[in-house]
């Protein structure tokens, strides 16, 4: 392979990377829109955000269903992540219904 061949090739892999998190934000998004459906209805049947075992059912669900490369502990750390911004939605949401309620 050439310098310019691999360049290219390199320039090809960041194209790909950039599509790929383009569909993953909107992924995440999608993933936003219903967790403030939750936390609406946590809201009314006045229920914490915060429910360990649901967490743990999401664990479960994703690294159990992970084929890889990414480890079980990778997908797990990418998860806390996650769900700890979609935590703070719905901490976010419950504070602006509070104030206009």
């Amino acid at each position: 392979m050439t310098q310019e061949e691999g360049l290219e090739a390199l320039r090809e892999c960041r194209d790909r990377i950039d599509e790929l998190d383009r569909r993953i934000l909107e992924l995440l998004n999608d993933r936003t829109t219903i967790v403030e459906e939750i936390g609406r209805l946590k809201h009314h049947l006045g229920m914490p955000i915060y429910e360990p075992k649901r967490e743990d059912e999401v664990f479960a669900n994703v690294t159990g269903n992970n084929l890889g490369p990414l480890t079980p502990d990778g997908v797990k750390r990418v998860f806390e992540r996650i769900i700890d911004e979609m935590r703070n939605v719905q901490r976010l949401r419950m504070l602006e219904r509070d104030g206009k309620e």
